[in-house]
């Protein structure tokens, strides 16, 4: 069986600076309309009432939405703010107001390695509607049915070895059969921990600052896709 291959998508398939100068700032600009305009909709009812919650009881949406403006300026990973993100992105995917950037080397390895029968799975921060808009809305074009399976943080958190685990498990793969690429050293040592390979991407356009040695926590370096051999 050929080796699986999962992935990260923020500095490991694309530019972090897409995240941080595109995705985010549009998300924060929108949200308050978002949520006026959408939060009657089921599914964004269901977070925008998980918030609250959160918060202790009741809130009103204009509060709801300041709320999620302040955890997207924390870059906070809470799952409701991830999926109501997705559903703000989709949108503006859809408008053409961007497209993802995914690096040259990404597209001609994720190609070759799906030709020779390697499952290529993603696990993200992200929620698995804003991965699959990603990868739909690529500029190299749809890149989504590549992809068998989309994991994010309701398997767990990335630098968790059970959430690794889990994925393993879901995949119905032993863990030793996936390998693990990231640009992040924290989760890689998660996922070595369950037992899988792991990859680090140090990507110059990402880290300038070369992450080598100690630096790099035992994992293989690589710059880009193209020095992979799964």
């Amino acid at each position: 069986m050929a080796r699986t291959i999962l992935t990260d998508i923020e500095g490991t398939t694309s530019p972090i600076s897409f995240v941080k100068d595109v995705l985010f700032p549009y998300a924060r600009r929108e949200m308050p309309r978002f949520v006026r305009v959408r939060g009657h909709d089921p599914e964004v009812r269901r977070w925008l009432d998980e918030v609250a919650t959160g918060l202790g009881g009741v809130c009103q949406d204009g509060m709801i939405a300041e709320t999620l403006q302040g955890w997207i300026d924390q870059d906070l990973k809470h799952t409701a703010l991830k999926a109501l993100q997705g559903m703000l992105w989709a949108e503006g995917y859809r408008n053409g107001d961007f497209r993802a950037p995914v690096y040259p080397d990404v597209v001609r390895k994720l190609q070759a390695w799906h030709a020779h029968g390697h499952p290529l799975a993603v696990y993200s921060s992200g929620s698995v509607p804003s991965q699959v808009l990603f990868f739909t809305h690529s500029d190299a074009g749809d890149l989504s049915p590549l992809f068998s399976a989309w994991f994010d943080t309701e398997t767990g958190g990335k630098r968790e070895a059970e959430s690794y685990a889990r994925i393993a498990r879901r995949l119905d793969v032993p863990p030793a059969e996936i390998l693990f690429l990231s640009d992040v050293v924290a989760e890689l040592d998660a996922a070595r921990d369950a037992g899988m390979d792991t990859v680090l991407l140090d990507r110059p356009q990402d880290y300038p600052q070369s992450r080598t040695g100690e630096a790099a926590g035992g994992h293989r370096r690589v710059e880009s896709f193209d020095e992979i051999t799964p």
